[in-house]
């Protein structure tokens, strides 16, 4: 069941009423029963697998919570790793796995095939697997009590606006919220409104709509260079913003109308003025689990200065596994790890060579050389990221500055969609520096009634004439 569809329109104000109506008491059954159903409806059978996932985590939660040395907790926090990252490598690194063992053994001449299983896979596991794994491990440490209501922990594993593409939540922040009583609040349900109309306007009227011409020439590196690869790379930058933080901006807002706070995802992250602040703003649940559970246990900045780089690649290697099994998203994870090694070893560059150019980190001028060069690094990475193979990738490294002229790049989608895509865009960066400034949400309650009401109506109106409709546009993050 995607957000930008009928079928979730319903969903949603069914649930919502019911969540109102029904007493305090029953809403937690009412939102895990929701949460199973929405999830049933990509496939049923895989909500067996939240359900043993949940099962397990449950049971080792309160065995560890008897336990007080950690030592004897460890067996139980090693039952919940290998139960959740082995569902989590079968369905998603098995036959990755198996085709590099392939692809290698051939280089040798050796011609073996390793095994294959042809079977979907889950649709937002990765999500789902972190958020119990976060659960374990600080029961473990002993910085949360075990949750003791099997249907509480049920419903924070599952609960519907964010289980099949974050945020990634942590227990100590959503958990406790499911045992609060939420009213009907007026502000609320308008701020939360606000907030999913802001995000499907990003998706269905920006992401979906750029995605025409990213697709094209990404999916046919062969047939172009210079101008439109450069064009469909910075539109991809764009496009996986808008399709990934308009998803979190409709589950927050879904959330937040319940009376639920989901954590902030997404923090205008191309205004970034260095790669550090950009994984400071970017998947900010994602970058700050794997600062929790990987970095900081690996030695973090505590060891030596070679350790240290050592500890931030590993970190962003396994990030870029995360995102998918592909060697090309393994390489994107590597570059900003290089990024970030290179920052530290250069004492920031971007910084260095903006204020060679424009003395006064605070000038205007000065920050938006920072800005412009971390955006170019990160829209680099992402050509590894949207290339379906690494061969496309170096493809279009390769012919991305063979510059023509007489190919301008529009002509790939006709001049009055090249022209639209280039106004959302501007109209997306104009919004966000609004934002950037004074927030967007205190600036439009600051509007009179009729010119903020008239803003609501021209962003719906945009969203149905703007959006690609006939298809379902699916969310790109929940094939991770």
């Amino acid at each position: 069941m995607l957000f930008n569809s009928l079928q979730f329109a319903v969903f949603f104000i069914v649930v919502v009423g019911l969540y109102f109506a029904i007493p305090h008491r029953f809403r937690w059954m009412m939102l895990l029963a929701a949460s199973y159903y929405f999830y049933m409806c990509w496939k049923v059978e895989y909500v067996l697998l939240i359900m043993f996932s949940t099962a397990v985590d449950y049971v080792a939660g309160l065995r560890m919570s008897k336990i007080p040395d950690r030592r004897g907790r460890r067996k139980y926090l090693w039952l919940s790793l290998f139960c959740n990252l082995g569902i989590l490598f079968f369905y998603k690194y098995f036959n990755f796995l198996s085709r590099s063992v392939t692809g290698v053994l051939q280089t040798w001449n050796i011609f073996y095939e390793a095994p294959l299983f042809h079977v979907l896979l889950p649709v937002g596991i990765s999500f789902y697997t972190f958020q119990t794994l976060s659960y374990t491990i600080d029961v473990y440490r002993g910085r949360i009590p075990a949750e003791r209501h099997l249907g509480i922990y049920a419903l924070y594993v599952a609960f519907w606006p964010q289980l099949v593409a974050g945020p990634i939540e942590r227990t100590h922040h959503l958990l406790p919220q499911f045992r609060e009583r939420y009213a009907f609040n007026y502000d609320r349900v308008v701020g939360g409104l606000r907030l999913m109309l802001w995000g499907l306007f990003k998706k269905v009227a920006v992401a979906d709509h750029l995605a025409v011409y990213v697709n094209r020439v990404y999916n046919h590196v062969d047939d172009y260079q210079g101008l439109p690869l450069m064009t469909a790379t910075f539109f991809f930058a764009v496009q996986i913003y808008c399709d990934f933080s308009g998803y979190t901006d409709m589950a927050r807002g879904a959330a937040r109308i319940m009376g639920y706070d989901l954590m902030e995802n997404f923090r205008r992250p191309y205004f970034s003025k260095s790669i550090r602040e950009f994984w400071q703003r970017w998947h900010i649940s994602l970058s700050t689990w794997f600062r929790d559970y990987v970095y900081i246990p690996l030695g973090g900045k505590r060891a030596s200065t070679e350790r240290w780089y050592a500890n931030l690649f590993v970190t962003f290697l396994l990030s870029g596994l995360w995102h998918g099994a592909n060697w090309t998203f393994v390489i994107w994870g590597a570059l900003h790890g290089i990024y970030l090694i290179l920052e530290n070893l250069t004492g920031f560059f971007q910084t260095r060579l903006a204020n060679r150019w424009f003395p006064g980190e605070g000038a205007l001028m000065n920050r938006a050389v920072r800005a412009s060069l971390t955006f170019a690094m990160v829209c680099f990475a992402w050509i590894f990221f949207r290339a379906n193979t690494v061969g496309d990738a170096f493809a279009v490294i390769g012919k991305i500055f063979l510059i023509d002229l007489e190919n301008l790049g529009v002509e790939v989608v006709g001049l009055t969609s090249f022209f639209r895509s280039v106004l959302l865009v501007l109209i997306l960066f104009a919004v966000d520096a609004v934002d950037r400034r004074t927030g967007i949400q205190t600036a439009l309650t600051r509007l009179p009634v009729v010119v903020r009401w008239s803003i609501y109506t021209t962003v719906l109106w945009a969203v149905m004439i703007s959006g690609i409709f006939g298809v379902q546009q699916e969310f790109i993050y929940f094939q991770f």
